[in-house]
């Protein structure tokens, strides 16, 4: 370490002794010696010299004294470590100086073996206080980072080192969640690009808010779509209802924010949301150069495939029942077992249901018939064909009725052609 110390004395003889005494550290460039003949002389050297560590003073000096100079630096914020010279006989100065911030004191006529050690003392307390500022920077810089993928609360644990982002994977139990805002790509042609800008922007920060109220990890954001993560980097037993959650909350906010910009004149189409959970690999694949803490695995294709598989269902929240298995009390009506691009064996897909709405005589109807669709009823018809009389804006029970009326009597819905 250089340390650049500030000599404020009146006394001629000091600059000459001090030099002479830390020749070698001058000469090896470790110290570097500024001289000032009193406080008003000692701001002008440090307003030039932003860059003086320690500040060596005298208390008795003309024009300003050291007590001044120490009341001025305390006004200034100056971090500094001061030393103080003054006579024994002087403690109640002394005294006055040690509460203005003073690090230590020497007493004359100086002992310069006394004043060596008090110096040598005073860097390392130096050396001690930049070393904490480094790190705290450092903290700062990685919070910041990491406050883009990760809640405020873990972004801090993972910042002070509590859990460390290794490069490389992990297998860890998840909950795999993916959204996408359908039709967008169509309207950011058509939309002025600070109108679009605006739109982007808003929708963003209000789900990533969400995701992070839930505690969960915002691995990438595409365009407007967002994969989000539950259980990694840190574990979390409740993985599985922290998933369900998020997505009631994000499905509440994405219609509002729709209804919001459709007042506007702006067509906006619905948001899809799927979660899967299981194991996958996650870690920070960024190559030591980049940060990207990205998750791999079946996992993780599947429930990308739950969220695209929306589009066909008219569902807007789709789960896997891997992930309903996984949360205790889990509210929601069978979809179906869903044969998915890229897979050979079906996966039970749900849709996750509020309490009150689970509860209610259309789901008890809905059950019945999807028990009628599942035993290859003839009657499953009639069920659902009384379901979509009741409710046509029930997506589901006419995706199952347009099916039954194509003769398929099969709980099995082959979706590999979709995307």
């Amino acid at each position: 370490m250089n340390t650049n110390i500030l000599v404020v004395d009146d006394e001629p003889d000091l600059e000459m002794l001090l030099l002479q005494k830390f020749r070698k550290q001058v000469r090896d460039g470790s110290l570097r010696f500024l001289f000032a003949r009193d406080g008003v002389d000692a701001l002008a050297v440090l307003a030039a010299n932003r860059d003086v560590d320690i500040v060596l003073s005298d208390i008795n000096m003309p024009r300003m004294d050291g007590l001044s100079l120490l009341a001025k630096l305390q006004q200034m914020d100056e971090d500094l470590s001061t030393i103080i010279v003054s006579a024994y006989s002087d403690m109640a100065n002394i005294r006055i100086a040690m509460n203005r911030g003073a690090y230590d004191f020497v007493t004359k006529p100086i002992d310069f073996p006394d004043l060596e050690a008090t110096i040598v003392k005073t860097i390392h307390h130096v050396e001690t206080l930049r070393e904490a500022q480094r790190r705290q920077s450092a903290a700062e810089q990685a919070r910041a980072s990491l406050s883009r993928y990760f809640s405020p609360n873990l972004a801090e644990r993972l910042a002070s080192g509590a859990d460390a982002l290794d490069l490389g994977g992990k297998r860890r139990n998840v909950a795999s969640l993916f959204t996408d805002l359908t039709g967008f790509t169509t309207l950011a042609e058509t939309i002025e690009p600070n109108v679009l800008g605006q739109l982007l922007n808003d929708y963003i920060v209000g789900m990533t808010d969400i995701v992070f109220s839930h505690d969960g990890t915002v691995a990438k954001v595409i365009g407007d779509a967002l994969h989000v993560l539950f259980g990694a980097p840190v574990d979390q037993s409740d993985h599985a209802s922290r998933a369900i959650a998020c997505s009631f909350a994000l499905d509440a906010f994405a219609q509002s924010f729709r209804e919001h910009w459709c007042r506007k004149g702006i067509a906006l189409g619905h948001t899809r949301i799927g979660a899967h959970a299981g194991t996958a690999v996650v870690g920070n694949f960024g190559g030591g150069k980049f940060f990207d803490y990205s998750a791999y695995g079946d996992t993780i294709n599947v429930a990308a495939r739950l969220e695209a598989a929306n589009k066909s269902l008219g569902t807007r929240i789709c789960v896997s029942g891997s992930l309903a298995a996984n949360m205790q009390g889990f509210c929601g009506r069978p979809v179906g077992d869903l044969l998915l691009r890229g897979r050979v064996e079906p996966i039970r897909a749900f849709e996750p249901l509020e309490a009150e709405i689970y509860a209610s005589g259309a789901t008890r109807a809905y059950m019945a018939a999807f028990e009628e669709l599942e035993a290859g009823d003839p009657h499953a018809v009639a069920s659902f064909a009384a379901l979509v009389g009741r409710n046509p804006e029930d997506p589901l029970a006419g995706f199952h009725l347009k099916r039954l009326m194509n003769g398929e009597f099969s709980a099995t819905i082959n979706l590999k052609n979709f995307h």
